[in-house]
């Protein structure tokens, strides 16, 4: 049989003694506080947050937690429990685009997005698995934002979240370089426990839906491929300049003002308004992506609304074609594990986040996660790929206080 791995969240108030326990070992002191902010994994939705469409994640029960204090200057000091060695100290006045580099900028970048007045000292501990498309830099920006605002008495209701959420997307963009947008730093912030967000990232207005997958007599597996996945790479940039070149093509703030039913109408004008450097083809596969997943996401939505979950499985299974062929940012490990996961009795199976290595995520049967992950397992053996590891996907709360 093959070697079949669960990566299995620790409870909140066991992961916060742990924190604070290396944090007093670390500085001599109790923390002030410590805080965490889960990972999120995308039911459908996917390249679509930067050109003003809709997305459906939920927050995962993986979560980083960071225990910090504040400081009366404005040096900022970070330690990792993962990474040995890895400690980073600064000045707030030090940082910008750019500055600091590696995991630091999306702590330190928070603070410089939020106008911070005061340095810190932090000590941060994951439980969202690194490098699987799982979000966990917008866990650690989005722990150490809810950490902050708490501190400072800034306002922590959901318009307060969307604010936090808008500061730790400028973080990731402008101190770590990654041209991502919002969808991830909303999900940690402003879930719910036992549901979804629709998240509509033309206004970042959030309206919460019901996933009770297990009353519906299901699950929701996520394979981490443990293929390599960045978000600062040139290809989610790429990606990105597309979309807003088209956008700019077709005289559209975002490609969200595309109708689908004039989809194909749209794409001959896009043909016609380009320009010699352009790549027509490539241009009108990313636009059909990003308007027919946009569609994908209104009709999930009216399905959870009306309690249908089953019935989502085509619009999952499209969403990941769209990706694979029109949008190109999957890879060989994460169509393995969704044709794998189709084959095993899995009802639908995407790649989720923004590809190019990560997760995919399978809708089975309750009961069916371990025979589904056992077969995926095995494909990657006989392929003679990393052994992949997998997680349960249960709809968990955002961002908050644990001691």
């Amino acid at each position: 049989m093959a070697d079949v791995r669960f990566f299995e969240a620790p409870g909140r108030a066991e992961a916060a003694e742990a924190v604070a326990a290396t944090f007093l070992d670390v500085f001599g002191e109790t923390p002030e506080g410590v805080w965490s902010a889960p990972g999120r994994v995308n039911l459908v939705g996917e390249h679509v947050d930067y050109t003003g469409g809709l997305c459906l994640p939920l927050a995962l029960p993986h979560r980083t937690f960071v225990a910090l204090s504040p400081r009366h200057d404005d040096v900022v000091r970070v330690r990792s429990a993962q990474e040995a060695g890895a400690d980073w100290e600064g000045s707030l006045s030090e940082v910008g685009p750019g500055t600091p580099d590696g995991w630091a900028a999306y702590v330190a970048g928070v603070a410089w997005a939020m106008g911070t007045a005061h340095g810190f000292d932090a000590v941060v501990d994951g439980h969202v698995p690194l490098g699987s498309g799982l979000s966990s830099s917008a866990a650690l920006e989005c722990a150490v934002a809810i950490a902050l605002a708490d501190l400072d008495d800034l306002p922590t209701d959901d318009a307060g979240r969307a604010e936090l959420a808008a500061a730790c997307v400028q973080a990731e963009n402008v101190v770590a370089g990654a041209a991502t947008g919002g969808m991830d730093q909303a999900a940690s912030l402003r879930s719910r426990p036992g549901g979804g967000i629709l998240l509509d990232t033309r206004d970042d207005t959030v309206e919460h839906l019901p996933l009770d997958l297990a009353a519906a007599g299901l699950a929701l597996l996520v394979v981490d491929t443990r293929a390599a996945h960045s978000h600062s790479g040139g290809e989610y940039g790429a990606r990105r300049a597309d979309v807003e070149r088209a956008a700019r093509l077709l005289g559209v703030p975002t490609l969200r003002e595309v109708d689908p039913a004039d989809l194909d109408g749209a794409l001959d004008r896009l043909a016609a308004a380009a320009g010699p450097g352009d790549d027509v083809a490539v241009l009108r596969r990313r636009v059909r992506h990003a308007v027919t997943e946009i569609d994908r996401v209104r009709r999930t939505a009216d399905l959870l609304r009306a309690g249908r979950e089953r019935e989502v499985a085509p619009l999952l299974d499209a969403s990941h074609e769209s990706l694979r062929h029109d949008y190109e940012v999957s890879c060989r490990e994460l169509d393995l594990a969704v044709d794998t996961a189709r084959s095993a009795g899995a009802l639908a199976a995407r790649m989720t986040g923004g590809g190019f290595g990560g997760s995919a995520i399978a809708l089975v049967g309750a009961g069916a996660a371990g025979d589904v992950a056992q077969e995926v397992a095995r494909a990657f053996a006989d392929a003679r790929l990393r052994a992949p590891q997998f997680l349960s996907a249960l709809p968990s709360a955002g961002a908050g206080r644990d001691a």
